[in-house]
């Protein structure tokens, strides 16, 4: 196994999951409940996020096979949807208080998906699966870190608000956003440089 390339890897799905650009937005959904149902809630929403990445790492040849789609199409979809995810933590939408009081059991939505399980983390898993399917597993282990650390920050979340206050949070999650620009745009330069390769 190469471990170099399995923490490369995890910290890229690491920052893509942006766990502490969701830290406030998790605690401003669960703010209602007490600790307990809190708990379960956070724990029940991880552990879904976490079988459906699953899902779409292992079937990742299969779903691409299905729909007919290209390795540099992937390459080139993964990027944008990377850009845009990107910008979103550098130039972050304010959340309104009626969009959150309006949730009350957030089962699956939003918390497990898009915010953890999130369009762009799909597309790197779906590329990195159909890419080198012969090294899932060390996607696999990537993936599980990955995960590990975001569960550590926002079962912490309460305690990480705060230590950093609102502003620390807003600007570690704003370099996470600049160091996602430079690896979107890779991605979209190596898709268009196997599209043209291809012609």
């Amino acid at each position: 196994m190469n471990w170099n390339d399995i923490a490369s890897v995890a910290v890229t799905l690491f920052f893509i999951m942006d766990p502490l650009g969701n830290v406030p937005v998790f605690n401003a959904i669960l703010s209602n409940f007490d600790n307990t149902k809190r708990s379960k809630i956070v724990a029940r929403e991880l552990f879904l996020a976490l079988l459906i990445l699953f899902g779409f790492l292992f079937a990742g040849n299969a779903i691409l096979s299905f729909l007919g789609l290209s390795q540099s199409s992937l390459n080139i979809a993964g990027g944008f949807l990377l850009f845009i995810i990107s910008l979103r933590m550098i130039f972050p939408k304010t959340t309104s208080r009626d969009e959150i009081d309006g949730v009350e059991d957030p089962f699956l939505v939003p918390l497990a998906i898009p915010m953890i399980a999130g369009p762009s983390t799909i597309a790197i898993l779906l590329l990195l699966s159909s890419s080198q399917p012969e090294r899932v597993a060390e996607w696999s282990i990537a993936l599980f870190l990955a995960w590990v650390g975001t569960t550590i920050l926002l079962v912490a979340s309460p305690v990480l608000m705060r230590v950093l206050g609102n502003r620390g949070a807003r600007a570690l999650e704003r370099l996470m956003g600049m160091i996602l620009v430079i690896l979107a745009t890779q991605m979209l330069l190596n898709g268009i440089r196997d599209f043209v390769s291809s012609l």
